[in-house]
């Protein structure tokens, strides 16, 4: 892995980041909102450990990217059980027909 140039991992974290937003921003199901959020989270881990590489006697991007995960797990299981409660009452996961819902 030390031959990998950080370029390319910047690149995968930027396609990963693009990835992400497109979907937050195009889809209409929650939970492909969610697994956007997901992608773009994992870009930042992805941006944090290649960062870190460039110093091989620090491990704080390292650690910073486990916490990352840690939280997204938690934020994933949150929002998933949110999703399902919401699918039990509304009959739907289109994020256009529940702002209609409202009332």
């Amino acid at each position: 892995m030390d031959n990998i140039p950080t370029a390319h991992f910047l690149i995968l974290a930027a396609a990963l980041l693009a990835i992400g937003m497109a979907l937050v921003l195009v889809k209409k199901n929650a939970i492909m909102v969610l697994m956007g959020i997901e992608l773009m989270l994992n870009a930042a881990n992805i941006n944090l450990v290649a960062f870190s590489r460039q110093d091989a006697h620090q491990l704080q991007g390292q650690l910073m990217a486990m916490f990352v995960l840690v939280v997204a797990a938690a934020e994933a299981s949150i929002a998933l059980a949110m999703v399902i409660k919401v699918f039990y009452h509304f009959k739907t996961l289109d994020l256009d027909e529940l702002s209609e819902l409202k009332g």
